[in-house]
């Protein structure tokens, strides 16, 4: 009991609303107050890390149900894109994946991406190149761009072939190589991209990059699960990060069952 009243005085405290409601403490109570306060956190540091954790989550929370909201407004550029590669399109619930070749999350979820896309051919899942290293590492967006190409060219089967290509190669945070990018297109298929079409496809990047800000996402990996109808902001899941197999089914369970009860 003790443990919980300190913590609740602390983040008063914290967010200065410590005594505001009750003005019959003097000053020097507070101050003891504070003292005793002070003395029983020293002794109990765990205390900190508990309400760190919690404010943390908080925060988290209020992040997501803001980009499930944002989801909402940008229903259209996230669903409907054409020029955004997509595996199953007849599916019922969608994922979108914001995602980087050179980010090292990315290259480490890839695998269980690729579990899910084969358990859930009911289920659409959206490729959105977002080269946000591509300031550093140049072949970030070379890479994305060719992807695109790829996938105006060849279709859904020869990005799919070619994405899978690219992260088979195990060249993150810098180390992919153009040749690494040539061998993914010749892997998917596709022995030519006509570089004016492969520069075209700068423009879907920066439009990618601008739903991205929209949506108040802060990198990659960057999931978006939602049904293709009835979506609200109750049956829309924001994954941030790298994530499972089963977060994945839950948040696809979750846009589902939501949508048949009509949000």
């Amino acid at each position: 009991m003790k443990k919980h009243f300190f913590a609740a005085a602390l983040t008063l405290s914290l967010t200065g609303h410590a005594f505001a409601a009750d003005s019959s403490f003097t000053d020097a109570q507070k101050t003891q107050i504070g003292e005793i306060a002070a003395d029983y956190l020293r002794a109990h540091p765990e205390i900190l890390i508990e309400m760190s954790q919690a404010l943390q989550t908080q925060s988290q929370e209020k992040q997501m149900a803001a980009a499930a909201g944002a989801a909402l407004e940008n229903q259209d550029a996230l669903l409907n894109d054409p020029t955004s590669p997509v595996l199953h399109p007849k599916g019922d619930v969608a994922v979108i994946q914001f995602f980087e070749y050179q980010c090292i999350n990315c290259a480490q979820v890839a695998p269980t991406v690729e579990q899910f896309i084969s358990q859930n051919p009911d289920v659409r899942f959206i490729y959105k190149e977002w080269p946000i290293f591509g300031s550093r590492w140049p072949a970030s967006v070379q890479a994305a761009k060719v992807g695109l190409s790829v996938y105006k060219d060849g279709g859904a089967g020869a990005y799919h072939r070619y994405h899978a290509a690219l992260y088979a190669t195990g060249h993150t945070e810098g180390k992919l190589l153009d040749d690494d990018i040539r061998q993914a297109a010749v892997k998917a298929g596709v022995t030519a991209t006509p570089k004016e079409e492969v520069e075209a496809m700068g423009a879907v990047l920066d439009r990618n990059n601008a739903l991205a800000r929209r949506l108040g996402i802060q990198g990659t990996p960057a999931f978006f699960v939602m049904p293709v109808k009835g979506a609200t902001v109750e049956n829309v899941s924001v994954i941030p990060g790298a994530m499972d197999l089963q977060t994945m089914q839950v948040a696809v369970e979750k846009a589902r069952s939501g949508a048949k009860k009509g949000g």
